[in-house]
């Protein structure tokens, strides 16, 4: 598990809304989650920073579902998650099962408009940052499938 070290542990569950499965990126790229990548990861901890409050909470967000933040207008899709990010042609997928170059892909809606739709990555947070006036987010962990 990776973790940032400015984190404050006020980790929060997230709501969630319903299942979204899509694995399709705009511009012609497709993303591909190898079978087993899928049965070895369950969640990933996102960091939300509230900027007007200085607060950080750490969400456990399932992959493959929408999650609703508490006591925000903030959801947050999760719809794919690759430990070892690599690009190969048009294909997004990852080298191996190892926490080499985690990436989450993710869709931010707040009152439902989509406010972002791209990756987060733990390793490379400035990469596709997140900069809304309100908020910021960063992956900070991942949660492996129970065994």
């Amino acid at each position: 598990m990776l973790c940032l070290v400015a984190c404050q542990g006020n980790e929060q569950s997230p709501i969630i809304l319903k299942p979204k499965l899509s694995h399709k990126t705009s511009s012609e790229k497709t993303v591909v989650v190898p079978p087993e990548v899928a049965v070895a990861w369950k969640a990933v901890k996102i960091a939300v920073i509230d900027k007007t409050r200085a607060t950080e909470n750490i969400y456990t967000v399932p992959l493959g579902s929408v999650s609703r933040l508490p006591s925000s207008k903030l959801t947050i899709s999760v719809e794919a998650f690759l430990p070892s990010f690599v690009i190969e042609g048009t294909v997004m997928t990852s080298s191996s099962n190892k926490l080499n170059n985690p990436g989450v892909k993710v869709s931010i809606s707040d009152d439902g408009k989509p406010v972002f739709k791209g990756w987060l990555f733990s390793k490379y947070p400035a990469t596709h940052a997140v900069t809304l006036p309100k908020y910021g987010f960063t992956l900070v962990g991942v949660v492996p499938a129970s065994k």
